[in-house]
């Protein structure tokens, strides 16, 4: 079994690196829970918009594990910010491949990936670029609520 809390570190690290991110980006990263989020994204205690994925007990029991996008309860506004987000950037999530809207409770998008050692932190750093396209959409979403 490879050491998740280093594939994770390893990821934290390749998403700092990247052009996009910048001073207003911050990571969460737990160990084998990690979030990507925008600091005006209410998510100072993790319960704002983010983006996440998670491998602990249940995930590696089942070989799978989720790559999310969130907007809990500390998002003002919470269910008209996952109803207006979706109208405007459902399309674009369906359309990536295995990625499904989920619009209940404070689940806004999943996608389901199999719990494969092999590039996991490359495939994991690829679908955090993907999420983080959804950024100029959560800014105008936010901005008109």
């Amino acid at each position: 079994m490879k050491d998740i809390k280093k594939i994770f570190r390893n990821l934290e690290n390749k998403l700092k690196q990247t052009s996009w991110f910048e001073d207003d980006w911050e990571i969460y990263n737990r160990g084998a829970y990690l979030q990507l989020y925008k600091i005006n994204w209410h998510n100072h205690n993790q319960g704002g918009i983010h983006f996440e994925t998670f491998i602990e007990g249940p995930e590696i029991k089942q070989k799978a594990f989720p790559v999310c996008m969130h907007a809990e309860e500390d998002s003002p506004s919470q269910s008209e910010f996952i109803e207006k987000f979706l109208e405007l950037e459902g399309d674009r999530i369906q359309s990536w491949k295995g990625y499904q809207t989920v619009g209940k409770g404070y689940s806004i998008c999943q996608k389901t990936l199999p719990l494969n050692f092999k590039n996991l932190e490359q495939r994991l750093f690829e679908e955090f670029n993907r999420l983080r396209q959804l950024e100029a959409g959560i800014e105008q979403v936010m901005s008109k609520l």
